[in-house]
């Protein structure tokens, strides 16, 4: 890409990027504006550093002609200087729906792409401010409304303190055509009626800055989060056995209890936890009248004398409590 002088919007975008890319990595890419504005930052540091970045377009096959738009989006990156691969996935709707399974399985085929390489994503404030407003209306826990963080493993989301204007600006200023996908602006998605009507309508009524202040708000959480999962880890380390003792959990103050439940069920393989779920397995220790057993998706957990003992179990979806 040939050196030019970047616009204000561009030079953001750069400088967020050049705060965390200092070796190889890899970019996906949609072709929104977001992350193409991404890959075009991402472009401009590998060639001012001398590193060797590359860009990876996931293919949903979940519209028709998506393919010609990978192909689009992967020549448009080729220009830049980033070559690119197209990565074709199948997605599988299950009961999570098509959002979740798309994303799922875009998750794993970046990672599998990857290898040892970190993967730039493109969220922005207003991706963090939807997803906590989100949070909110389901009436999430701290670690959902702590948004997503700035680095989970080897994924980096450098762009998460600009605001989707600026991507969109710094487009402009590169000269780069993003591609809009229609799905985001079909009202059927809770998502897209946030980010259309719901934060407009807030930023209206309550004056603006809505978006940094639930974003902020993310920041905060994750830090809270991030200390009580780290002690309850402790807590959990401390009592290592397959069984659960139920004077121990009684004793634990309510936050860290429900997150040793939390990690012990997924250590016996239950997915998909929610909170009714751990409400009715913290039952069986902090309101145990002779209930039998709780459920949730993939275990079964028994309070018997005195400790909880927890099953694999092909039920279990709705965490109902058995029979007294």
């Amino acid at each position: 890409m040939a050196r030019r002088a970047l616009g204000p919007a561009a030079l953001q975008v750069v400088q967020a990027v050049e705060a965390v890319l200092d070796g190889p990595a890899v970019v996906a890419c949609s072709g929104g504006p977001d992350s193409l504005a991404l890959a075009g930052a991402a472009a401009v540091v590998a060639q001012r550093r001398g590193v060797a970045v590359r860009a990876v377009v996931v293919d949903h096959c979940l519209q028709e002609g998506s393919s010609r738009v990978a192909t689009r989006v992967a020549d448009q990156l080729a220009a830049l200087g980033l070559p690119a691969t197209v990565l074709t996935v199948t997605v599988d709707p299950g009961s999570d729906g098509p959002e979740a399974a798309a994303r799922r399985a875009r998750y794993d085929a970046l990672e599998t792409d990857a290898g040892d390489d970190p993967v730039l994503l493109g969220h922005t404030l207003d991706d963090q401010a939807e997803t906590v407003l989100l949070g909110l209306a389901r009436g999430s826990g701290t670690r959902s409304l702590a948004g997503m963080p700035p680095r989970r493993g080897r994924f980096v989301r450098p762009l998460l303190g600009l605001r989707a204007a600026t991507t969109r600006q710094a487009c402009a200023e590169l000269g780069l055509e993003p591609w809009l996908d229609p799905h985001n602006g079909e009202d059927r998605f809770a998502r897209v009626r946030v980010r259309e009507r719901v934060l407009p309508l807030l930023e209206t009524e309550l004056g603006p800055g809505v978006a940094e202040a639930l974003a902020r708000t993310a920041d905060l959480l994750r830090a809270d989060a991030d200390l009580l999962d780290a002690q309850a880890a402790e807590a959990r380390a401390a009592q290592p056995g397959a069984d659960l003792d139920c004077r121990w959990l009684a004793s634990l103050p309510d936050a860290l209890r429900g997150r040793v439940l939390r990690d012990w069920l997924r250590e016996a393989g239950a997915a998909d936890l929610g909170a009714a779920h751990l409400a009715a397995v913290g039952a069986l220790v902090t309101d145990w009248h002779g209930q039998r057993w709780a459920e949730a998706p993939g275990v079964r957990v028994r309070r018997d004398g005195g400790a909880l003992r927890v099953s694999r179990s092909g039920t279990g979806a709705d965490g109902v409590a058995g029979p007294e």
